[in-house]
């Protein structure tokens, strides 16, 4: 390799420490010359003046279409965030037709909507922009210190070389900020204003600031009231959802993976099989299976074990525990599959000290089994909490979150995720499911995080390595 490859190998690597100075913008104000300069205004100016046309047009034609997009539509946009729209629909008499004539006004979930979008295509012209300015001042580098510019072609084949992974990652990352990011800071949003159906929002709403929050976290009024219990039951079915799995499963595949045990393929075969089934089918058929008139009970009265009908849904307290226990029939299956892997890696060398020492079953599953599964399971421990907390799947269509207490929102089998749900797609009250969905996320972020790192996996990784 000559030395102009090896220096296009370096620059187009952006290994700017191999350089007198660093290509910032910073730098670009504080010793570009006059055409790097004037890129700071004129994007691909000095692209242009350096005979890198395409490049420089490139950059320029940019800036015209986002100056032309501001002119016409953003600087609306942004300026009608403040007030999210003024001018309310009208409705006039027409006498000749005999009907009511509706007059367009503003629509204040557009005007946030493009407000955000418009905020989002600027950030996106600023990146672009830096990316000029600082590309102006390398060929202002390169040029006094005798390289050769790079072609168009050149800088084309860097993205599929040195700067690979822009190419990669930029259509993801784009998708990303339309698709996950835009929509969440949407949501976020709209948590602060009065956007609901009630008192005719859905067409034009205000900002109430924190409003939303204080009500749905005053333990006094009614949503605050459904909030907290709706949490404490959320925590309640997270945790118990997930120590029992774990401990079930735990239990199940070390039996299963003893020496002693026959006919190992079999057993974990007939676990698995429920793993088969889709979720939807098999608590669809559950949730008709334990229904008033359903099998269970029509069995048990027939026999003469009950005399009325058993609450499985129309209990809170049957209701509860009987989605905890249908979860576990559900999850059970996917918690040994996971343990199974990991009792067969247990170095054997372990046990067989162990019982040298004259250690018995029980000392060897405190000290070696236990302590090893649960350094290698913590982070699937926090993932499967997370799972649980948003476990819409098995809440809904066992029980839809009842029984419902009249004149409320929410069920006493309602998690934090399925009344938003009803609040949203029901009752839609867009603010305060907003609302419920920042402080789901705060739970979740705050309980994972302190979990993690107070975790042996975090703390210290290479321990059974």
């Amino acid at each position: 390799m000559n030395k102009v490859s090896a220096f296009f190998t370096k620059l187009f690597g952006n290994d700017v420490n191999e350089f007198e100075t660093p290509f910032t913008v910073a730098n670009a104000a504080k010793y570009g010359d006059a055409k790097t300069k004037a890129s700071f205004f004129i994007m691909g100016f000095g692209e242009i003046c350096n005979h890198q046309y395409i490049k420089g047009l490139m950059y320029l034609l940019i800036e015209i279409g986002y100056i032309l997009y501001m002119l016409f539509e953003g600087i609306h946009q942004i300026a009608m965030l403040p007030g999210l729209g003024e001018s309310e629909q009208g409705k006039v008499w027409n006498e000749a037709l005999g009907v009511y004539e509706y007059t367009a006004g503003d629509n204040s979930v557009l005007i946030l909507l493009f407000g955000i979008a418009a905020i989002f295509v600027s950030i996106g012209f600023i990146i672009i922009w830096k990316a000029s300015v600082r590309g102006c001042y390398k060929s202002q580098w390169l040029r006094e210190h005798g390289y050769p510019l790079p072609t168009f072609k050149q800088d084309v084949a860097a993205l599929f070389d040195g700067e690979i992974q822009r190419t990669l990652l930029t259509l993801p990352v784009l998708g990303i900020v339309i698709f996950t990011v835009l929509p969440l800071v949407f949501m976020i949003c709209t948590a602060f204003t009065n956007y609901s159906r009630i008192g005719q929002h859905l067409i034009l709403f205000d900002w109430v600031g924190l409003k939303n929050f204080g009500e749905v976290l005053n333990f006094g009024s009614e949503i605050g009231s459904q909030f907290w219990g709706v949490l404490g039951w959320t925590i309640i079915w997270a945790i118990a959802a997930t120590f029992l799995n774990y401990v079930f499963g735990m239990v199940l595949a070390i039996i299963i993976n003893r020496k002693e045990t026959k006919g190992k393929g079999f057993w974990r075969f007939c676990f698995i099989l429920s793993i088969a089934v889709p979720q939807f089918v098999s608590l669809m058929v559950m949730r008709s299976v334990l229904q008033s008139n359903g099998a269970v009970n029509v069995i048990l009265e027939n026999l003469g074990w009950i005399s009325s009908p058993l609450p499985f849904w129309t209990d809170a307290t049957w209701a509860r525990i009987t989605v905890i226990v249908i979860n576990l029939w559900v999850g059970i299956p996917y918690t040994l599959l996971n343990l199974t892997g990991i009792l067969q890696n247990i170095p054997g060398e372990l046990y067989e000290s162990a019982k040298v020492d004259g250690a018995n079953a029980w000392i060897t599953f405190w000290k070696i089994t236990l302590p090893y599964m649960l350094f290698v399971t913590t982070p699937n421990l926090i993932t499967t909490f997370t799972g649980n907390i948003n476990n819409f799947n098995v809440i809904y269509l066992l029980s839809s979150g009842d029984p419902t207490p009249v004149g409320h929102t929410a069920g006493k089998t309602d998690l934090l995720v399925t009344w938003l749900y009803k609040l949203t797609i029901d009752r839609q009250e867009y603010n305060t499911g907003a609302v419920i969905g920042i402080l789901t996320f705060v739970v979740l972020a705050i309980v994972s995080l302190v979990t993690y790192r107070s975790s042996g996996s975090y703390k210290n990784e290479e321990g059974f390595m």
